[in-house]
């Protein structure tokens, strides 16, 4: 057993190694800076099954760090959520193989709301329809999944949480987030109490 968990943990940390670090990393920053603290609209993220689960993660922590955004499942976007976007937005849109059938569905719906939203994937093809319509495409590098049988999403996963991870830390360096903003947002918990600190020890030290 020893030996199986130090061989995921190796092929997990190898994915990650390999994310491919390019320039859109940078273009997918000045994409959502410009439409969430310029125009002052916000990141609508989504995703498919275990995509939608990292999409959700990504727009909940954006969000937590001075970064307005929202997470809309595809499928409900076709049953009167697609109301949430407005024309200052920009799409997150996650999907391993570029083809999930809903995201493609979600970018026509979306564009004949309000044509010409900024789209930002992060996808492990790089070849698909996704990412060619992209205006800054993240490619995870696409891993093989650890799963035994190479199906079920996980090292992929892996990769897209990182990708969020990137941008989020990104975006708020962008944006100088501080202790004192971060406290603003979680009255409560432990994280909320550490934040309040921490401000409070910046005050007193300035």
């Amino acid at each position: 057993m020893k030996e199986i968990i130090e061989q995921v943990i190796q092929h997990e940390s190898e994915a990650i190694r390999n994310i491919p670090v390019t320039g859109e990393f940078e273009k997918a920053i000045d994409l959502i800076y410009n439409r969430v603290h310029e125009k002052k609209g916000k990141v609508v993220a989504s995703g498919m099954g275990k995509a939608g689960q990292i999409a959700l993660n990504i727009a909940t922590t954006f969000s937590s760090t001075g970064t307005p955004a929202v997470f809309l499942h595809p499928s409900d976007s076709q049953h009167g959520d697609l109301g949430v976007v407005q024309e200052n937005d920009a799409l997150l849109l996650i999907s391993n193989s570029g083809k999930t059938r809903e995201i493609l569905e979600l970018i026509d719906l979306a564009d004949n709301l309000y044509p010409d939203l900024p789209l930002i994937v992060i996808t492990g093809n790089i070849d698909s329809e996704l990412a060619h319509k992209a205006d800054a495409c993240l490619f995870t590098g696409a891993p093989a999944e650890v799963c035994p049988l190479g199906l079920t999403p996980s090292t992929s996963t892996t990769a897209m949480t990182v990708i969020g991870d990137v941008l989020m830390v990104m975006m708020m360096k962008k944006i100088n987030f501080t202790n004192e903003q971060y406290a603003k947002r979680h009255h409560g918990g432990y994280l909320g109490d550490l934040s309040r600190r921490k401000s409070n020890e910046h005050r007193n030290n300035s």
